[in-house]
């Protein structure tokens, strides 16, 4: 944890908080702080800057805050992602939150399978879980913002284009003839297809609507890799 993250309810005046749940333990058997330690803390969608330990007792830590830093910049980058398997979605979560992505779109398509959509990690209270984890550990407080899109073709249609308006639009498949661009450092929406990748009418289907196909050379990875990977080449 190198970020505390706190919430509203944390505070019980203006620069004093309790924690008593998660953070707790984590603070006192992994991070193992005393009194009088400084730790670094940010309110949630809000400031970072440090808390001072003032009291350590058996069940909960007091700490005093001073929050006067804005959080990191985000990434300018809008990940449409086919939803992946429940395992693989909770490390994707958490990678690309850390990385600083701030708006993700899951969506279904033909090799994505129907009881996914099923999960229980698709409510937004586990969802939050995986991306504070993510902003714990790159000291981020800005939560991404999550879309579920179940109809493929209405979305690539009717919402993409508006969705991907002044960035470069960019469709990762193995089987494409030109190689995916690197350094490119300005906004994008980046489409990523399930394990197997996205079916040829699919691919046909966001290549018409202005997201051209581009491969990462003849290494076929799996997703949660490649999100990683592609993020890294795109903004190195």
């Amino acid at each position: 944890m190198n970020l505390v993250i706190l919430y509203p309810s944390d505070f019980i005046d203006p620069v004093h908080v309790r924690l008593n749940d998660r953070r707790f333990k984590h603070l006192v058997s992994v991070n193992k702080v005393k009194e009088n330690d400084r730790i670094t803390c940010g309110l949630l969608n809000g400031r970072t800057g440090t808390g001072l330990i003032k009291k350590i007792s058996l069940d909960f830590i007091k700490m005093e805050i001073c929050l006067e830093h804005d959080p990191p910049d985000s990434l300018p980058l809008t990940l449409v992602l086919a939803l992946p398997r429940p395992k693989m979605l909770k490390r994707i979560i958490e990678s690309v939150t850390a990385l600083g992505v701030k708006n993700i779109y899951l969506i279904n398509s033909w090799r994505v399978e129907k009881s996914f959509w099923q999960s229980p990690l698709l409510d937004h209270d586990q969802l939050e879980k995986h991306m504070i984890l993510g902003l714990e550990q790159a000291k981020d407080t800005v939560l991404p913002k999550i879309f579920q899109k179940r109809f493929f073709t209405r979305f690539v249609k009717q919402e993409l284009p508006l969705i991907a308006k002044n960035s470069q639009c960019i469709t990762a498949h193995p089987k494409a003839s030109s190689i995916c661009p690197s350094g490119v450092n300005k906004e994008i929406t980046l489409v990523i297809g399930p394990e197997g990748g996205f079916i040829d009418i699919e691919i046909d289907t966001l290549n018409q609507y202005g997201f051209p196909s581009y491969h990462i050379g003849s290494r076929i990875l799996r997703v949660e890799t490649a999100v990683t990977y592609l993020i890294s080449r795109l903004y190195s």
